[in-house]
Parts: structure tokens; sequence; C-alpha cells
């Protein structure tokens, strides 16, 4: 039988159309996903690939504002898209917005099966107000089921006295096709590359936003810290934007010798090109949900270091296998990984081709047939 599935999800993220286009393929999934909005342009440069999505969905009327560290989005037209969807059973990605609690009050009034579908994990846990824990435990009560994406997520739910029966795991995946192709073709004409991006023979790759949080100090003094020998030969390249670019900028004018760069801001395309040149990639966040840019890096053949606070480093990472797990702020740790890592070719080139073994399991096909044993779990129950 078909079911109707309705996802409610914040934006169009590049890496959220390969999953929904994978569970729309599905027989059993008449599949409608609505946006909250169309992009988040204050925090998010991504491109909207809309001519790659190959599913029905929509995109509701939003208001967004930052008040202090608050990030408030309301929307319009919440009840009529659920109403007008008539959806078997609604997938929500998260209780932080008005249209989350919006959704959930419909379903319980027109007794659809309503799921959050959730990625805090248990080391991300921030210290909370009461009365913030008292409204996310009750959201939490009234859910039919939870979907995660691994086993730091689904600890986080235990902890909420939420029986094991009804949680769900749908693996955070990419599209690791693109990747590993793009990668292949940029290893291709590395030396071109190379020289058009000014980057460094050798090179460890940071991927993401440059505020404190992601742990770009600690990974700057961590580079400082190694050998000077080591500095010479192998680079420290950051990707992303932030607050925070200029003062790391002038912090790496104090690191000699070494090699520094800064890339800014690079879309899905170029993103591959600097994993695929790099050594590693290092994730060194204070706190992150999952960190999808290690399933990137890996579908490009990469060792990894992150830090044990990443929801994904107990799924993905697995000790001097395919990288190293080094405690969140500990800047020794790091450097030490680091060295261990760039110190041993051999031993690095076996970790990228692990990852790459890793990876395969974690595919927007996988993530879509746990998309489809929770609907099947839900609405039998």
């Amino acid at each position: 039988m078909t079911r109707r599935l309705v996802i409610i999800t914040e934006i169009i993220s590049p890496y959220r159309i390969p999953l929904f286009n994978a569970l729309a393929t599905r027989p059993e999934i008449d599949l409608h996903v609505i946006f909250l909005a169309e992009t988040d342009p204050v925090l998010r440069q991504w491109k909207v690939y809309k001519e790659e999505i190959r599913f029905s969905f929509e995109v509701l009327p939003s208001w967004r504002k930052r008040i202090g560290g608050n990030h408030v989005l309301l929307n319009r037209g919440v009840t009529r898209a659920l109403k007008t969807a008539s959806p078997d059973l609604v997938l929500c990605g998260g209780y932080n917005y008005g249209a989350s609690w919006q959704a959930l009050l419909w379903s319980r009034r027109h007794g659809v099966p309503f799921v959050l579908w959730s990625e805090s994990n248990v080391k991300d846990m921030r210290p909370g107000r009461s009365f913030v824990e008292f409204l996310k435990r009750q959201f939490l009560r009234r859910c039919d089921g939870f979907v995660v994406p691994g086993q730091s997520a689904l600890q986080y739910l235990t902890t909420y006295n939420i029986p094991d029966g009804r949680i769900f795991t749908a693996v955070n995946a990419v599209d690791n096709d693109f990747f590993a192709s793009a990668a292949s073709l940029a290893r291709q004409h590395a030396v071109r590359l190379r020289r058009e991006l000014d980057l460094p023979a050798r090179y460890f790759v940071f991927a993401g936003r440059l505020v404190g949080e992601k742990g770009v100090f600690e990974l700057m003094s961590a580079y400082s810290k190694l050998d000077e020998t080591l500095r010479r030969e192998v680079g420290l390249v950051f990707v992303g934007e932030g607050s925070y670019r200029e003062e790391l900028e002038s912090g790496a004018n104090h690191v000699s010798p070494g090699i520094v760069r800064f890339a800014g801001f690079a879309q899905r395309e170029q993103l591959a090109v600097y994993y695929s040149l790099a050594e590693s990639l290092i994730l060194p966040t204070h706190t992150d949900p999952w960190g999808l840019v290690v399933n990137e890096a890996m579908a490009c053949g990469l060792p990894i270091i992150v830090t044990d606070v990443a929801g994904c480093s107990t799924d993905l990472v697995s000790e001097n296998w395919n990288g190293k797990i080094v405690p969140a702020k500990d800047v020794a740790a790091l450097a030490s990984a680091m060295d261990n890592v760039a110190g041993n070719l051999e031993v690095a080139a076996s970790m990228g081709r692990n990852s790459e073994k890793r990876i395969a399991d974690y595919s927007p096909e996988q993530w879509s047939a746990g998309i489809l044993r929770m609907v099947r779990g839900v609405v039998r129950e």
C-alpha cells in the first residue's frame, strides 16, 4: 500500500535533495516536502539546486529574524499546506520552529501519526533553560515515533525515556557518487587546480563556518604546534566564511614556518575539489549534531580527524582505521592526531580507502530504506 508522507524541513539544502529524490522513487511512498524557507542567506550561502528536485514540494511564506542569539522563523500557511497535502504520516525536522508545533497540533487533531526527525546527541547537549526543557519534553511525548541518523542521537532520546521501539534509524547521507566522481576528476587535473586555487602540495582541510564553536582556533593552535619540518611540507586550508576569519588570518601570520590558506566559501562542486586534493579532513568542532562534511570527505577518500562531540564520530570514524577521534578543545591531542596522519603516508592512504568502504553504507538509498522502515512501523502500530 502507498502511504502519503509529508516531510517538514527548514530550507532546500543541497545535501537533502538526493535523499528526498531517493525516497520519492520508492513505490510505497507518495512524498511531499514542505520547506519553511527557500534558504537562509545570512547563515548559509548555499546555491539552491531546484533543477535537481525530483519530488513534490512547496515553500511556505516566511519571516526570518535573529534576535540576540536566538533564531526566529515564522511561517504562514502551515495548516493549509497540511490539509491540502492530506498526509498519512508527518515527518518533522526539529521542534524549534513555530511551524513544528503547528504541524504537531494539526496531526493530533486529525489523528495523523507525527514523527520527529531528531539529530541531537548526548555529547552535543547544551545547557538549556528550564522552560525550554519543559517545552521540549512536551513536544517529545506527543510524537508517535522518531527518526535518528545514528547511535549518538538514539542515546540522546533514551535520556528522555523514549522506548527503543519508537526510534528508527535512517543514516545521515550525502550524494556519495557525486563527491566520489568529482574527486576522481579533480585528481586527474591536480597540478592545474592546485595552481589555480593556490593550494599547497600537501594540506589538511577544514570545511565549515569560521566560528568559535567549530574549533577553528584550536585547529590553528594545533597546526602551529606541529614539528617545523612537517609545517614546511603540509599546509592548512580553511574552506568557509565566518565572523572570525580576520582574527584567524591575523593568527596565521604568526605561524612560521607554515602554509595557511583561506579559500572562502565553496559551493558543492568546488568543495569536492578541496577535499580531493587534501590529505585529511579535520572537524575540531565543540558541538555538532552530526557533521555532514565528514560524509563528503569520506566519499572523496580522505582520512578523518574529528572531535568526539560530533554526532557522526560514533558511526563513521573508527580510531586508527579510517581516522582519529580526539576530545573537543584538546589542542595537544589534535596536534598529535594531525602528526600521526600526516607523518605516515601509507597509513593515511589506507585510512582513506577505509573511509570509502564505510561511507558506501551511508547513501541516500540507505536513508530512504530507513524512512520506509519507519513508515511501516509507525503506521502499523
